[in-house]
């Protein structure tokens, strides 16, 4: 199987980030989820917006997306609503870190036709982690679910255990729990295992590479091209 991984700033291809909203609804509502804070539309004219998508090599179908999404003072991140609901200190220990200082990982989902290839828990991860270290935040925050909370450390990320009952909350509804993490030194991703950190800083210096990766569901070629942001 071959992914293509591309990444762009959201203003830069509507038609496409279109795509992605389209693609992350299926997979939310499949699940019996209406709506979240993440899947609000605000951020389609946002400069401070990139969007992560994973597409077949001839790009007529999606499998997957996700955002990086840096708070502004014309946009807040979509976590800090969602959290605020059960903990509204969220607001206050953001603003500590100000605005285009910190972004959230978010939006993340990949369709059923690739579950088990690993793109939405880790390939879109590392991508994501490349592209943070080189639009100049500190940090960057995220929600996970149980599933992806060890694959999410190992790409770098720490439980934010500030924030509601030890890191947890119920999110995006009632039964499901989402862990709240962050990432402090984008540089050098101290918490990252080895393999992951190599991985990420290979994307960093090279954001246009064809790689092979072996999984449970067998060989996935991966094209990234991520270097349109910049």
């Amino acid at each position: 199987m071959v992914a293509h991984i591309q990444a762009y700033r959201a203003p830069d291809d509507v038609e496409t980030s279109l795509r992605y909203v389209e693609g992350h609804r299926k997979v939310l509502e499949a699940y019996g989820v209406k709506q979240v804070t993440s899947a609000s539309h605000t951020w389609l004219e946002d400069p401070n917006t990139y969007v992560i998508i994973v597409q077949s090599e001839d790009g007529k179908d999606i499998y997957g997306g996700t955002r990086v999404q840096v708070r502004s003072p014309n946009l807040k991140m979509p976590m800090e609503d969602a959290i605020a609901k059960i903990d509204k200190s969220i607001y206050g220990y953001v603003d500590k870190i100000g605005d285009y200082k910190v972004a959230e990982f978010c939006g993340l989902f990949n369709s059923k036709e690739v579950a088990g290839y690993g793109i939405g828990s880790v390939y879109l991860g590392r991508t994501a982690m490349a592209i943070a270290s080189k639009v100049g935040i500190e940090h960057l925050m995220g929600l996970c679910s149980p599933i992806t909370l060890v694959i999410s450390q190992r790409i770098g990320f720490e439980v934010l255990t500030d924030l509601g009952n030890n890191g947890t909350f119920y999110y995006p509804k009632e039964g499901l729990i989402a862990t709240s993490l962050i990432a402090r030194d984008l540089h050098n991703l101290p918490f990252a295992t080895d393999e992951e950190r190599e991985k990420i800083f290979s994307l960093r210096a090279n954001p246009t590479q064809t790689v092979v990766e072996t999984g449970r569901r067998g060989d996935l070629t991966i094209i990234y091209d991520i270097n349109k942001w910049m």
